[in-house]
């Protein structure tokens, strides 16, 4: 009775939040489990095929998204948090919403995107049958602190997951290293190839997780994603079980998975490991893949995920938490030749992490090229990444409060595109700023 209450109490709170025009990606299950902790421990018995979780860095919410925008074409019922709300309560209110009146749950699959912290939480209650983890970087560092507590918090996951089939970046040094364990099958998937220029970077994970040795590449991707291999112990980039090779970074990006060739109209490299991803994730669960750039051509990026929106000109909303997301953002946006303006929007909410020091991390200095026409500075630190700017030696044309006022500036320049590029809290009001004026775009700029 518990939970069933439990479940209409969060479907009380999904009416209310509709009809206040909120998001509810994450409140219904809170209350819910206010009332019953244990909501979501029966998940296992109520799904018919298989649980699918997703985590990592940087990733995770395309990566799952696209395992279950895969699954629903063919047919199947998800149970999936698709916004991205990825701790114990996002789980729960993916769990209400897949539920009836009565209790029921009417799910093939779950696809479920979770929070590498709280994966030894959620794992207490359900028991995944496939774990994907896309990477590992810095992030949040008030939070997870350095790369090495995020391994133990995963490691612990695992240990109450025990017989899950790992899906494994084996590019990345600190991520691969979970196919070790003799508990767990391990599939890996990576780039055989050299694909990006040599650039100076922070490589964060750049020591062997086995004897501490400074790791060697025979190629390198960014950060320490790449053909690695220590010098002093046998820790070296695994052979993929799925190759991905013939990569072009072009618009729309092509590169074959196993022979098999895909072209999707997506930017950036780091999309093409999370599509593999992706793909890999379906191929565990014994799915047909024959149908996968079919899907990717109808699946609609979420909220910041290199979201396009229309005006005189296109406006690219780019969601980026830490050094790694920000760093191949920019890569992203450089290789576009428009003439360009860029917005950067750096907040320090609980969600993003108070901390911000990370900025420092990031390669800002690559922005100043001939195609930048100008950049604006927002956010709750914007006087923190406007010092950034400065000691990049970047002209920032624009420090304002108002990202609402930095958008319209940049739409009135004589630029080809606007890029905004926003850490975690600035995405939705971002998105909902971005919206109202693309619905009448004209009339709004010309009032300002």
């Amino acid at each position: 009775m518990k939970r069933l209450a439990a479940i209409w109490i969060g479907k009380l709170v999904f009416l209310v939040g509709k009809i206040t025009h909120r998001r509810t990606s994450s409140s219904p299950g809170v209350m819910a489990l206010k009332l019953c902790p244990s909501l979501i421990s029966d998940m296992n018995n109520r799904v018919r095929k298989k649980i699918i979780v997703t985590c990592g860095t940087n990733g995770k919410t395309t990566t799952n998204n696209v395992i279950r925008s895969a699954l629903e074409s063919k047919g199947y019922k998800v149970m999936c948090n698709r916004i991205g709300a990825n701790m114990l309560s996002g789980v729960a209110t993916a769990y209400i919403e897949a539920s009836d009146l009565l209790g029921r749950i009417d799910a093939d699959y779950a696809c479920l995107e979770i929070d590498e912290a709280y994966a030894r939480i959620i794992f207490k209650q359900i028991k995944p049958h496939i774990m994907v983890i896309t990477n590992l970087f810095r992030d949040q560092l008030d939070r997870y602190g350095e790369i090495e507590g995020t391994v133990k918090l995963i490691d612990d996951a695992i240990d109450l997951a025990r017989g899950v089939t790992l899906v494994l970046n084996a590019d990345d040094p600190v991520c691969s290293q979970f196919g070790a364990r003799d508990d767990v099958k391990a599939i890996y998937y990576g780039v055989s190839e050299k694909v990006l220029d040599e650039e100076e970077t922070i490589r964060e994970g750049n020591l062997c997780p086995v004897c501490g040795t400074e790791l060697s590449y025979n190629y390198h991707h960014y950060s320490q994603l790449g053909d690695f291999y220590c010098s002093q112990c046998s820790h070296k980039r695994r052979n993929p079980d799925y190759e991905i090779k013939d990569v072009e970074l072009t618009q729309p990006l092509r590169f074959s998975i196993n022979g098999e060739k895909i072209e999707v109209n997506y930017k950036g490299f780091y999309n093409i490991l999370n599509l593999s991803a992706a793909y890999v994730a379906l191929q565990a669960a014994g799915e047909n893949t024959d149908n996968f750039v079919d899907i990717l051509s109808n699946y609609k990026p979420q909220s910041g995920r290199m979201q396009e929106f229309k005006f005189n000109k296109p406006v690219v909303l780019s969601l980026s938490k830490n050094p790694a997301g920000f760093n191949q953002a920019i890569t992203t946006v450089n290789s576009d030749t428009r003439k360009k303006d860029v917005i950067v929007a750096i907040n320090d909410g609980v969600n993003d992490g108070e901390d911000v020091s990370w900025i420092w991390d990031v390669g800002f200095d690559k922005l100043k090229n001939e195609n930048l026409k100008t950049l604006s500075v927002t956010g709750i630190r914007l006087y923190d990444i406007a010092l950034r700017f400065k000691y990049a030696d970047v002209a920032v044309d624009l420090v304002t409060d108002n990202m609402r006022d930095a958008i319209v500036s940049a739409l009135k320049t004589e630029s080809e595109i606007v890029y905004v590029m926003v850490n975690y809290t600035a995405l939705y009001p971002t998105e909902e700023i971005l919206k109202k004026l693309e619905k009448n775009y004209s009339d709004e700029v010309k009032e300002q």
